[in-house]
């Protein structure tokens, strides 16, 4: 199963109706999707498998920008996540950029988060993009980490699709989430302390 085959699965909960949905089930997602790195190299190693945007639409920057006051961009993180530390620097760069605000949530929001949009809880980093006005409307712009130019791409999807754009028209473009995830760290027992 490739990652667009596997985003549809994840999203087809969000926003398109059951009856298309198609039939995998989340541990074959998962198995397909999933990518837990715990070096830089690794994660190097991983990005270099995904393929990065190269077509914008004329009105990309524009809208981008002239969005940034209604929307922000949060993310989970954890300690020692390599992945969350890259995804946060992309983020915080591309925020700057197009003028987003860009903010950290804690695990427990995360987890209730998939939850409640039905996607299995893969680890950090996840991040959504929502209204500032409306903390219940939100869009996984990213399961992992991801080049720029993917992420600026899905800030500009997220951004048609909470402002009107049919759901299946954005499912299609951002259907690309790399799922390279930071390896949760375990804790350490009392024998490994003495």
């Amino acid at each position: 199963m490739n990652g667009r085959a596997t985003f549809a699965l994840l999203i087809s909960v969000v926003l398109i109706p059951a009856a298309s949905a198609q039939p995998v089930t989340r541990e074959q997602a998962m198995r397909a999707a999933i990518h837990p790195v715990t070096t830089e190299s690794e994660m190097r190693e991983w990005l270099a498998r995904v393929p990065v945007t190269r077509d914008w639409p004329p009105d990309f920057a524009e809208t981008l920008k002239g969005q940034a006051p209604a929307f922000v961009v949060e993310m989970s993180t954890a300690p020692g996540c390599v992945p969350c530390a890259d995804l946060w620097a992309r983020l915080g760069a591309l925020g700057h950029r197009y003028r987003w605000q860009v903010r950290t949530i804690g695990t427990q929001e995360a987890m209730v988060r998939s939850g409640r949009l039905g996607l299995p809880w893969v680890g950090h980093p996840v991040a959504w993009v929502r209204p500032i006005a409306d903390p219940n409307r939100i869009i996984p712009i990213a399961i992992g980490t991801d080049h720029a130019p993917n992420l600026a791409r899905n800030l500009y999807l997220a951004a048609k699709m909470l402002t009107g754009v049919k759901p299946a028209v954005g499912v299609r473009g951002m259907s690309k989430f790399t799922g390279i995830v930071g390896v949760p760290m375990r804790p350490s027992s009392n024998r490994e302390r003495n």
